[in-house]
């Protein structure tokens, strides 16, 4: 009875197969071993083929679009700097100097005399000039960063702030009491379009992954303006969702989705969209939000709290804080920049005299060196990267 039901359930199991063979395919039993190979791989779907970004006309082609940061590896110098010497530049916007610091002895070294109340010392895009901007001098001051030397000031009025398009074709003058943002040119700074805004102190900025708009915090007013870099003109402007707003710093995410956005009353980041220009979403990181600065391997975020003394440490991947740093005796600070190497987060102490160097790996304060008064926007030089999107150092 049993050898019967297997010889009925192996000729019911051969019929099946049998038909299933046939179900949509050649009318034959069996094909070729070479032709039944080639269907197989075909069935195969090919692999997608990253598509380039369309950057804006002109700029450096996109090394990763997953990635903006690519270029910023540790030690990754340009040809262009990688002779230069190694300095953390100080501008002290109430002693109207920039003391500049040897990161291996953390001693100043030198101690330039600039315009008045310099705010920030700022790479150019081609990263062959380091300019100083005199906010109430009305001038900015350019450093050449392979003798330390100080050159003839160039008239620019009320440059708070400096940054560079993609392209290298303009540089941007953010104009925080004249409310403009001046394009220039990068070279004579000589004025090429004004645009007016209506939004209070123009502030900070950084540009889309593909370099055709940027995101800018308007301090005093609370608001966030997206300007088309091409045609130099804002397209969207909207007020943050917190009263008494006054959003400092701005970065964009390793991958591009997002903007962050420091706010010092708010005591965190905004998130944006800064295609969609969307409704912005607050994460706490600490009292006085003010600085923020990507590690060089593009998965963390230093946020300096200048309210507190301390830096949050972001993570990309989870999404928030994982770790922060408390400054041994507290301090303010503020706006600065990572080494070279990736190992060291330079930040001014704004308002107590003073420049800390902090360990990236630990946490730990490494050293506080006193300086002039006021020390503001800090800058970190050379750097990784092509070129420079200006501010402290921003690059791509």
């Amino acid at each position: 009875m049993h050898r019967t039901h297997l010889v009925k359930h192996t000729l019911v199991a051969g019929a099946v197969l049998a038909a299933l063979a046939a179900c949509g395919t050649d009318t034959r039993d069996t094909a070729p071993s070479e032709e039944r190979h080639r269907t197989t791989k075909a069935a195969v779907p090919a692999p997608l083929k990253k598509k380039p970004v369309q950057g804006l006309p002109g700029m450096p082609p996109v090394l990763d679009p997953k990635d903006v940061y690519a270029a910023d590896r540790p030690g990754k110098l340009s040809p262009v700097v990688k002779d230069f010497p190694s300095r953390v530049y100080v501008p002290n916007t109430e002693s109207d100097t920039v003391s500049v610091i040897d990161p291996k002895t953390y001693r100043i070294i030198e101690t330039v005399r600039v315009g008045r109340q310099p705010q920030h010392v700022v790479p150019s895009w081609d990263m062959k000039t380091l300019w100083v901007n005199n906010n109430r001098g009305h001038t900015l001051t350019p450093i050449d960063p392979k003798t330390g030397k100080a050159g003839k000031p160039v008239e620019v009025h009320d440059p708070y702030n400096l940054y560079f398009t993609p392209n290298g074709k303009y540089a941007v003058v953010m104009a925080s009491l004249d409310r403009e943002l001046v394009f220039r040119d990068p070279h004579t700074m000589k004025r090429v379009k004004t645009e007016p805004v209506s939004c209070y102190g123009v502030n900070h900025a950084d540009f889309s992954l593909d370099g055709r708009y940027f995101i800018v915090s308007c301090e005093f007013s609370g608001e966030l303006l997206k300007v088309d870099t091409e045609k130099m003109k804002v397209v969207g402007q909207q007020k943050l969702p917190f009263e008494g707003a006054m959003p400092q710093d701005v970065k964009i995410s390793p991958d591009g989705k997002r903007f962050y956005v420091a706010d010092m009353m708010a005591d965190g980041m905004w998130v944006l969209d800064g295609d969609t220009f969307g409704k912005p979403e607050l994460l706490p990181t600490g009292k006085g939000t003010h600085g923020l600065y990507v590690s060089r391997d593009s998965r963390e975020m230093y946020v300096s709290n200048r309210g507190e003394g301390t830096v949050s440490v972001w993570d990309f991947a989870q999404n928030k804080v994982t770790r922060k740093w408390h400054l041994p005796d507290g301090g303010s600070p503020d706006m600065g920049g990572v080494s070279a190497d990736g190992k060291v987060l330079w930040l001014s102490g704004r308002y107590d005299a003073e420049v800390y160097a902090i360990d990236t790996r630990t946490g730990k304060q490494l050293a506080r060196i006193p300086v002039g008064s006021g020390p503001h926007g800090l800058a970190v030089y050379p750097q990784p990267g092509r070129y420079s999107l200006g501010h402290t150092g921003i690059f791509r």
